[in-house]
């Protein structure tokens, strides 16, 4: 086999002769070797060549821009002094930096990713466990249903199917107050009612399970997504995978488990990155079913109010004022996403080539 100098020397010949080729046929007149339409494709074929790659890297500049403006603009301001933020001379580079906005907005936010002695304290670690549970909670059922939807034949599969892709045009906002009442009025299995030692009807509200709670049934936030992705990587898998488990005496579950499980890594890590995401970032459901539980997005989204009341005692002033603590806030809550996508990046990439996504 030929090493790749050899084979970057070829390329290298083979473009000097289809060049020296074509100088000649141009020489001779291309008439002779063409039709009048095989030239004027091959001339705007050339136009095109060297039109597109310069039209493309303005398309790509120009949205690489738009979506790094935000950040840029945050990370100019979060560690700017407040009173420069008036200075016309500066725009994008402060004249001195300062960690002074960073740290009292962590406290304002309770945000603290240096000590864990106080759990029930630190809105950080509050919201991993939250996020981290609920997320491996839902890849699980989601996955198996995802399964089921794509290798078993059952009485109204596509019916059930349907109620999944419902998952993911409906609203949550539909759903919101029969689960409110649902929670706070909890009844075992919708039917049982459950009460607490004090004789109230038990209420799960400002608790975790209503977050673990509809990830256990594969209805957590973006389930039907979730769900599609999966039946979407396990239609494509071989079906003599499958056979040949049976054939050594595997079932369903244990050829779920030891065969498809390895195979769809890659789709288990990109769900999981998305449902992370996803979970970070709620505010919605975090804010209908939390008054008193602490997590990033509900801390962000309070965080003028609670900047007003604890730095400014109480005083109502105006969002320039405070700009550079709300974007402190906003480099705090998307800090532990951007380390996890610096170290995860390749895996994802590679996870959303081979998953269902391909196919959507």
């Amino acid at each position: 086999m030929a090493t790749k100098k050899e084979e970057k020397q070829f390329e290298k010949e083979r473009k000097a002769a289809m060049k020296a080729r074509m100088a000649r046929m141009k020489a001779e007149g291309l008439e002779n070797y063409f039709t009048p339409d095989q030239i004027r494709y091959n001339r705007n074929q050339r136009i095109l060549g060297a039109v597109w790659p310069v039209f493309r890297a303005l398309i790509l500049f120009g949205l690489g821009f738009v979506i790094m403006y935000p950040l840029m603009f945050m990370l100019s301001t979060a560690f700017r002094p407040n009173d420069q933020m008036t200075d016309p001379s500066i725009v994008w580079l402060p004249k001195s930096l300062t960690f002074d906005n960073v740290k009292q907005t962590a406290e304002v936010m309770k945000v603290s990713y240096w000590d864990w002695g106080h759990p029930l304290e630190n809105t950080v670690l509050n919201t991993i466990v939250l996020n981290v549970v609920a997320s491996v909670l839902q890849v699980i059922t989601c996955s198996i249903t995802g399964y089921g939807f794509a290798r078993f034949k059952f009485k109204g599969r596509n019916a059930f199917f349907a109620l999944v892709l419902l998952m993911i045009i409906v609203p949550p906002q539909i759903t919101t107050i029969p689960l409110y009442l649902q929670y706070a009025y909890f009844k075992l299995f919708g039917i049982i009612p459950l009460y607490a030692s004090n004789g109230e009807r038990l209420s799960i509200i400002n608790s975790g399970l209503t977050m673990y709670l509809p990830a256990i049934f594969a209805n957590g936030i973006k389930a039907g997504l979730f769900i599609y992705i999966f039946r979407q990587f396990f239609r494509g898998l071989p079906k003599e995978l499958e056979d040949a488990a049976y054939l050594d005496g595997c079932g369903p579950f244990e050829t779920y488990v030891k065969i498809m499980v390895p195979n769809a890594k890659t789709s288990f890590l990109t769900v999981f990155l998305f449902s992370i995401v996803w979970y970070w970032n709620d505010f919605y459901v975090s804010s209908s079913f939390f008054t008193e539980n602490r997590t990033m997005a509900l801390m962000l989204k309070n965080l003028d109010a609670a900047l007003q009341q604890q730095l400014f005692d109480g005083q109502t002033v105006s969002i320039r004022q405070i700009i550079v603590w709300l974007e402190s806030g906003c480099l705090l809550a998307i800090l532990p996403i951007l380390v996890m996508y610096t170290f995860l990046q390749k895996y994802f990439v590679e996870g959303v080539e081979r998953s269902g996504l391909t196919g959507m």
